[in-house]
C-alpha cells in the first residue's frame, strides 16, 4: 500500500489553493513526495513558484543539532529568500509580520513524529497566530504520525510549564497527525496555559491524506523514511522517542552522538548490567533492555566510555514508551545516587524550570521520583488526564 501523503493530494487535485497566489512554505528535509521529491522542487514543476521559504529548528536542510539556533539563507538552487524560526530568542519563533507580507497564503508540510516534545507542531502553531495577525491564510498538508494515531500516553501541560516543547497542554504522545493538530489548536486548546487557550480566526485547510489509517505502521504506508531532524534516523526512534527525550533532562547522555540516539542511553557512572536487571523486574510490555557500553562522538560526555542501556522494543502495539521512559528515570535516581541529577541549565528558552518538569508537563513525575513512589503511583499521577485527552480529541479526527 502507499498512502497519498497531502503534499501528493495536493499536486494532484488542490493546487488552486496555491496558483495565483503567492506562496511561503514552512518546510524541513522530510517534506518529498513518494519519489523523494522536494516540496519546492515538486511546486516549480507544477508552476508555484514560492516566495519565501522558512524552516524550523534543525533548519530547511535539517542541518543543525537540537537547540542549536539557525540564521537566514537564501535556497541554494532558486535563490528563493530563508527565514529561520529557530534563532536564539522565544521571538524568532514565530514569522515576523516583516517576512509574511510578501505572502497570500503560507504552505506547511512538516513530518511530525507524534510527540508534544518534538517542537515542529509549535512552529507551525506559533505561524498560525502569525498568519492571524498578517491575514494570510494557512494550508497545512498531513502526513502519518509514524508511531500511530490510536494510542495516548501522558498528561497535562500545567499553566506555569509551558515551553517550546509544550506551549499547549497535549499528552507526551497525542495520537494525531500534524493537520490534526491544525485543527485542534485553530479551535483552541482550553486545558493547560494560556497561549493557545482562545480559537484561531484563520482560514485554515487541512489537505488530508488518502488511503491512511489509524493502525497503520509507518512501513505499511509505502512511504520513505527521511530524517526530519539529525536525531530521528528511523523509526524505530520515533517509538522510543516519547519516553526516551526524557533523559533530556538529567545528566545523562540520552545518546546523541551515536547511531541509535535515544534508543542508547548511559553515562561513565552507570552499571548497564544493573540498570537493565532493575528495569526487568517491571515487566514491561514489548520491550527488552540490553546492556552495552558507548562512547559519544559529541554532546554529553564526548569521547568518554559510558555504561548504559540500549532500548530493543519487541512489539511496538504493546509498547508504553512514556511509561517506560518513567520506568528508566526511577531506576536512574535510584541506582546513580549523588552521581544523578536532573539538568539545571536552561532548556528551550526557560531558564526558571527544570527541563524535566518542562518535558513531562509539571513537577509531579520529579517529585513522585525523589519521594520513592512505585511506577503505578506515577503512572496514576498522569492517568486522569490522558483519558480526557482521549474524549477531547475526538472531534478533531480526520481519519
Amino acid at each position: 500500500m502507499v498512502v497519498a501523503s497531502g503534499l501528493e493530494v495536493l499536486c494532484a487535485t488542490r493546487l488552486d489553493l496555491c496558483r495565483g497566489r503567492r506562496v511561503s512554505v514552512l518546510c524541513h528535509p522530510a517534506s518529498v513526495d513518494t519519489q523523494l521529491v522536494h516540496i519546492v522542487d515538486r511546486l516549480m514543476a507544477s508552476g508555484v513558484r514560492p516566495v519565501r521559504l522558512f524552516g524550523p529548528e534543525h533548519g530547511v536542510w535539517g542541518e543543525a543539532q537540537d537547540m542549536v539556533s539557525v540564521q537566514g539563507d537564501r535556497h541554494g538552487r532558486t535563490g528563493i529568500a530563508v527565514t529561520s524560526l529557530y534563532g536564539q530568542s522565544l521571538e524568532s519563533l514565530q514569522p515576523s509580520q516583516e517576512a509574511l507580507a510578501d505572502s497570500d497564503v503560507l504552505l506547511i508540510d512538516l513530518q511530525d513524529i507524534g510527540c508534544r516534545y518534538y517542537t515542529f507542531i509549535w512552529t507551525m502553531a506559533l505561524s498560525m497566530q502569525a498568519a492571524v495577525r498578517a491575514g494570510v491564510a494557512v494550508v497545512v498538508l498531513d502526513r502519518p504520525n509514524p508511531i500511530g494515531g490510536s494510542e495516548i500516553e501522558g498528561g497535562e501541560v500545567e499553566p506555569g510549564y509551558e515551553s517550546f516543547v509544550g506551549l499547549g497542554s497535549l499528552p507526551a504522545r497525542h495520537g494525531l497527525t500534524i493537520g490534526e493538530v491544525a485543527l485542534l489548536v485553530r479551535a483552541g486548546i482550553p486545558w493547560g496555559g494560556p497561549r493557545f487557550a482562545s480559537p484561531l480566526d484563520l482560514d485554515l485547510t487541512v489537505v488530508p491524506m488518502q488511503g491512511w489509517l489509524r493502525r497503520d505502521s509507518f512501513e505499511a504506508t509505502g512511504l520513505p523514511w527521511i530524517m526530519p531532524s539529525p536525531n530521528m534516523p528511523t523509526v524505530d526512534t520515533a517509538f522510543v522517542y516519547p519516553g526516551l527525550c526524557l533523559i533530556e533532562g538529567t545528566n545523562l547522555s540520552e545518546g546523541r552522538g551515536t547511531t541509535r540516539p535515544f534508543e542508547i542511553i548511559g553515562a561513565p557512572f552507570l552499571d548497564g548490567t544493573r540498570l537493565a536487571e532493575r528495569l526487568a523486574s517491571h515487566r514491561l510490555r514489548g520491550v527488552h533492555f540490553r546492556p552495552l557500553c558507548f562512547r559519544p562522538t559529541f554532546h554529553k560526555f564526548a569521547g568518554q566510555i559510558c555504561g548504559g542501556i540500549q532500548v530493543h522494543v519487541t512489539d511496538r502495539t504493546g509498547f508504553d514508551p512514556y511509561r517506560c521512559g518513567v520506568a528508566i528515570l526511577r531506576e536512574l535516581h535510584a541506582l546513580c545516587g549523588d552521581a544523578f541529577r536532573w539538568r539545571n541549565e536552561p532548556y528551550e528558552f526557560v531558564s526558571d524550570r527544570l527541563a524535566i518538569d518542562l518535558l513531562t508537563g509539571g513537577d509531579a513525575i520529579r517529585t513522585g521520583i525523589e519521594r520513592g513512589f512505585t511506577l503505578d503511583e506515577l503512572e496514576a499521577t498522569w492517568l486522569p488526564a490522558q483519558r480526557r485527552f482521549a474524549e477531547q480529541r475526538q472531534p478533531f479526527l480526520l481519519y
